[in-house]
Formats: structure tokens, sequence, C-alpha cells
């Protein structure tokens, strides 16, 4: 037994018992005193007075009845633009070295402050996400076993006095030095540009390291590892790899590549999901028993939940102001909440653009249901995401294949009348389309009332085609780029979907095939 893994074992075991906090209610009401008290003088903090909101006798609502919640282009075209050009002690004291630059799967590019209070805080929550560990019936030699961090490049962008890039490349370029013996692919191969140079160079080393867990988006993480297959002629990965026990995902659902992730291995790996954003680390999921996700409550960021309903939502999809506003204890469970979050970044009542579901109140514990913007709701169809993605796992089930990728817009046909029309990505050649639609149709129908009334009504069709997977990464590779944090968006607007539509119609027509709708309702 290694003794230095057993001292490291010892230390997350002792980590996490020390790790316990008061309620969520009193650490959340720290976390935000601490915020209103270290933004006051900001600009943001004397137009809405947060002198006068610390004195109050009710902490969480003198806040959201003062503060008005802002999405990314409010609070862009408010206060960060100012922050981005220079400007000190906007929305947060001083002015960040970095900006994290989204790929907007919801709107164009966004530009993130990142501060250094914000990369103290996903360095903590990293590090309690490390502690957590001690659940997960691990051996002692595991943790002396190295990291791959498959994110952006850490190559970051110079403009004017600050850096830009991705969240995950900003975090990896300021990885504490204790971390850099455990942390692969190590900073000269992480700074590659070329997302297909660097897993080839990750190819080549590969022999060289002793991973025993991965981090990063899974569709990325599969076709890395591919990669290093094919290079060394493998049948697993855990040939080159035999102590690879951990995989830590985040940014998508994870459920859709546990199948196709699992044949590339000799065995399952424990698999640990995490919500780290671009605004902050969240949530990570801290015991075996579940797969939900814990918000970590202590760490500067403070959590509001409003009810995902219509008449709680503006026709921009923002909250309106007259929304009820919910602490992490007054959540029902099985709820969906569209999340709001005040940060050490100078983000303030953020809509991040997530729902979330509480699965245990007592421990503040939920799942990634949505995204607000993900909700398709043009002739009154009123379809959340997490609906979407039941109703394609049923279809997968009933296909007997893998379904990873989907999107889906509103359609207007040649008669006027609208559709949804469906693109789903499985693994290998495409499979038969011809009852997907009804087999959506009919678990839609099932589960959402709205659905089914709009089939009735305004929503006179169906139409949903299977299509290669790899279709789906080559449409993010040419409109945005390969890796690090590219997600393809669930829902479309129709002018962009048709756009996607013709570049398949387009790769399917040079490869030889077909490209039709076939199947209809």
């Amino acid at each position: 037994m290694s003794l230095l893994g057993s001292f490291i074992k010892k230390a997350v075991d002792l980590g996490e018992a020390l790790t316990a906090y008061d309620s969520p209610v009193e650490e959340q009401e720290k976390v935000l005193r601490h915020l209103l008290e270290k933004a006051k003088d900001t600009a943001f903090g004397k137009h809405y007075n947060f002198e006068s909101i610390l004195k109050s006798d009710n902490l969480f609502q003198t806040f959201a009845e003062r503060v008005p919640s802002h999405d990314y282009d409010k609070i862009n075209k408010n206060w960060w633009h100012r922050t981005l050009a220079g400007e000190a002690d906007v929305a947060w004291p001083g002015k960040p070295n970095y900006f994290a630059v989204s790929s907007g799967t919801t709107s164009t590019s966004k530009h993130i402050p990142v501060t250094d209070d914000m990369l103290a805080a996903i360095r903590r929550a990293g590090i309690g996400q490390v502690l957590a560990l001690s659940e997960y019936d691990l051996p002692p030699e595991f943790f002396e076993k190295e990291i791959l961090m498959l994110g952006s490049s850490t190559d970051l962008k110079k403009v004017d006095d600050h850096l830009e890039g991705e969240i995950s490349g900003i975090s990896a370029s300021n990885i504490p030095g204790w971390f850099e013996f455990y942390y692969k692919p190590g900073k000269e191969i992480s700074a590659i540009q070329d997302w297909d140079a660097r897993v080839e160079r990750i190819a080549q080393e590969a022999p060289n390291w002793d991973i025993g867990s991965l981090s990063g988006i899974p569709s990325w993480i599969e076709l890395m590892l591919k990669k290093v297959i094919e290079y060394h002629g493998l049948n697993t990965i855990h040939e080159i790899w035999p102590n690879l026990r951990v995989y830590t995902s985040g940014g998508v659902a994870l459920a859709p590549y546990v199948e196709s992730l699992n044949k590339l291995m000799a065995h399952p790996l424990i698999y640990i999901d995490t919500y780290l954003a671009s605004e902050g680390f969240l949530a990570f999921q801290s015991r075996p028993e579940t797969k939900a996700m814990k918000l970590v409550l202590n760490n500067g960021i403070y959590f509001e939940f409003v009810p995902f309903q219509d008449r709680f939502m503006a026709e921009d999809g923002t909250v309106r102001p007259d929304a009820p506003v919910l602490n992490s204890m007054e959540v029902t469970e099985g709820v969906d909440y569209v999340l709001l979050i005040s940060t050490v970044s100078g983000a303030w009542r953020y809509m991040i653009g997530d729902t979330v579901q509480f699965t245990d109140v007592s421990r503040g514990e939920i799942i990634i249901s949505g995204r607000t913007k993900f909700y398709l709701n043009v002739v009154g169809e009123q379809l959340p995401v997490n609906k979407m993605a039941q109703a394609v796992q049923k279809l997968a089930e009933k296909k007997g294949i893998s379904i990873k990728e989907f999107t889906v817009a509103a359609v207007r046909r040649e008669d006027g009348e609208y559709i949804n029309r469906w693109y789903l990505g499985a693994d290998g050649e495409t499979a038969d389309s011809s009852d997907a639609a009804a087999i959506l149709d009919e678990v839609l129908r099932e589960s959402n009332k709205n659905y089914d009334v709009a089939r009735t009504k305004a929503l006179k069709g169906v139409e949903a085609e299977i299509i290669s997977c790899d279709l789906f990464t080559r449409w993010n590779e040419r409109t945005k780029k390969k890796g690090g944090q590219v997600k393809m968006p669930n829902v479309m607007k129709e002018e962009d979907f048709l756009e996607f539509e013709r570049f398949i119609e387009g790769e399917s027509a040079l490869g030889g095939q077909q490209s039709a709708l076939s199947g209809k309702l």
C-alpha cells in the first residue's frame, strides 16, 4: 500500500469531516452579506444603495425588492460593458484580469468577468469536490494518480489589460503549484490552440502518464479516448491507463454518453457530475447514492429560485419583477425553478439560463432540468428541455440505439402551418427514422398536457430524422470551434435551424446519402 496515497486519503477523509457548515439559510445570508459589504462602494452598489440593504431586518427580501434580476444582455448593456472597456469598480471592486468568453448556446458569445475572488472560489469548490471522494470506495493509491483535464486552451488571448478565454482554460491556467504534479496534459500541451493537434499530443504522451481520473465535456472526452485507443491499437483505454477509475463530467447531460463511454473501458468508471459554468462553480455530486449535485452554498455565490411558470416570465424570457423569489430552504422538491445567482465576479441576481429541480432540499441537492431559453413554445407546445430529453431517451430505448445529441425547432411549412422538426444524433450509421416522429409525439403527448393540446390545434405535425452524431460535431466545429466548452443547443430558432438543416443536407450529399425527413406525422 502506498504510504503517500494513504496519507492523502486520510487527509481527504478528515477534510470532508471538517467541511460541515451551518444551516443553508445561515450560510447563504453570510454569503449575501459579504457580497453586499464588499461591493457597496462600486458603481452598482451605490446605484442600488447596498448600504441601505445591509441595514434591513430581512436581507433576502430587501435585496430581491431593491435589485432587479438580470440576464446577460441586460447586465452587460448596463454594467459589464464598462468593465470590459477597462473601467474599475463597476459591479465588483477593482478590474478583473480575465473574461470568460462563452461559446454561446443561447446567444452570441458572452464576455463574463472572472475576478481573482471567483478564481479562488472555483479552487475552493474544486477542493470540496475532491474531499467528497471520501464518500466513494476508492483505494489509497488512487489519490496518487494523475488527473487528465480536457478543457479549452490555456493560451489565453490578450486584449487591452485583460486575458480572454473559456472558463476551463482560465481555470487550468491558474491551477495551484502543488497541483501541477497531478495535472495532465500539462501546461505545454494545454496551451495548444488547435483541438486536434492537442489531442494528437495527448495520444503521443499517453503511455507516460498514470491517469486515475478524467475531467471534461462528455462528447470531447469520448473523442479523445477513441483517438488514444486508435493511436496505440488498443481494445480499451484501461490497457494504457489501468488505474483510471473516475470521470468528472459537466456542461451537458452525462447519461446519453455512459453506454458508449463504457464500451471504451475494461470496466465502468465512477461517474461524477459537476456544475461549473462561466459564471462560477455552482454544485457537484457529493455522494454515490444519487446523481444529483449539491449546491455550494458557502463559497461566494448567493442563490435565488423563481418558479418556472409562464405567469412569472416576461415575453423576452426574463423573470418578471413581481415573480416570487425563494431561498434554498423554501423550495419544493420536483418543481422547476429559474436559477438566479449573485457572485464575487459582480453578477447580481443573474439568470444563468438554467432551470433546476431540487431532489433533496435538506441536503441542497439539485438536478439541472432544462434551459430557460431551451423552451419550445412557438405555438403553445410549452416544451421544457427535460421533457424533450425524456422523450428522446424513450425513443433510444425503443429503437435500441444510443442518442447523444438532439435539436428541435418549430418550422413553418409551405402551407403556413407549424410543425416540430427534430434531428437526433446517434452513434455509428444512421438508424431507421421511419417511426421516430411517432414515438416522440406519443411520449410528449402523454407527458405534457400543453403539448397534447397544441397537437390538436396549431401544431400540425412532427418530423424527425436520426443522423450520425458526427454531423453534430462537425457543425459545432464549423460554427464555433472544436472541443472546450462547445455544446449543441437543443432548441433552435427557425432561421438557425434551417441553416443547420442545409448543412446536414450538404454533408449527406457529399457522402452520397439521401437526406430526407423519413419520420413524419
